[in-house]
């Protein structure tokens, strides 16, 4: 089994891939006060949940947006997980794609495996969208070039922000109201917010299209709130929950199978 580690600013998804598949994928927090014991009991206690061990790990790779974690987890994974040593996306590591990208060293590597993952599950020219604590685009050309894309807040972050910035806005649900004129300040304020959100998404769809040439967009999306969006849109965008760690097993691939 390969285990696939995606350290978020918010959680840590995790992935098991058996025989090229994806076997179970769960998440947990990522804070950054969790000792490696920590988080190494709760690996254990996923994988006695599953009825499997970790020593039945053979390979281990991360992606991570959070330097000052990244020893934390990896040694957990020296003690929990002592055979094989985590592979980081980053510098000198094979993702099979062009990053042509002005710093490549300042490209989260989330965005690397959800390009890796996006090109090579669906071609290109393709656009990726990753709902996360940020919101970020990315474009992938024809050719699978990874030319950049954009970074906005959240959807979760920007809601936070609205209500701790005004004296008098309750916190509310995130869900779709079901018309876009609110009759009360809680349908107002989820009206704004979500399908605020939702034009913010299609214009940028919009704009990077146009200047990948794309007659159709092509776009694939991910992470916890892309459902909500997504629904909403004017184009037609695929949902894939799990993108960004199957990038990661494809990178794992690329970067192992010289050694077997």
């Amino acid at each position: 089994m390969i285990l696939t580690l995606d350290i978020g600013n918010t959680n840590i998804k995790c992935g098991l891939f058996e025989d090229g598949r994806l076997y179970r994928s769960w998440r947990m927090s990522s804070s950054r006060e969790k000792t490696a014991d920590e988080l190494g009991i709760a690996m254990e206690s996923f994988f006695a949940h599953i009825g499997r061990l970790p020593s039945e790990v053979e390979g281990i790779i991360v992606s991570s947006v959070i330097p000052s974690i990244n020893y934390t987890i990896e040694h957990m994974c020296q003690l929990y997980f002592p055979g094989p040593k985590p592979v980081f996306v980053g510098p000198g590591v094979r993702t099979g794609i062009n990053l042509r990208y002005e710093n490549p060293k300042g490209l989260g590597a989330d965005r690397i495996c959800n390009a890796v993952a996006a090109w090579r599950l669906y071609g290109g020219p393709v656009i990726t969208v990753d709902f996360g604590t940020a919101t970020t685009f990315g474009a992938i050309s024809e050719k699978g070039d990874f030319l950049g894309g954009a970074i906005c807040p959240g959807v979760k972050i920007s809601a936070a922000t609205l209500i701790e910035k005004t004296a008098q806005l309750p916190k509310v649900e995130l869900v779709k109201p079901k018309t876009v004129i609110g009759a009360n300040t809680i349908h107002c304020i989820q009206s704004g917010i979500v399908y605020g959100y939702v034009g913010q998404v299609d214009y940028l769809i919009e704009g990077i299209s146009r200047e990948l040439d794309m007659e159709k967009p092509r776009v694939v999306a991910t992470g916890g709130m892309a459902r909500l969006i997504a629904g909403e849109s004017r184009y037609p965008i695929e949902i894939n929950s799990t993108l960004t760690l199957q990038g990661l097993y494809m990178i794992y691939e690329m970067n192992t199978a010289k050694q077997r």
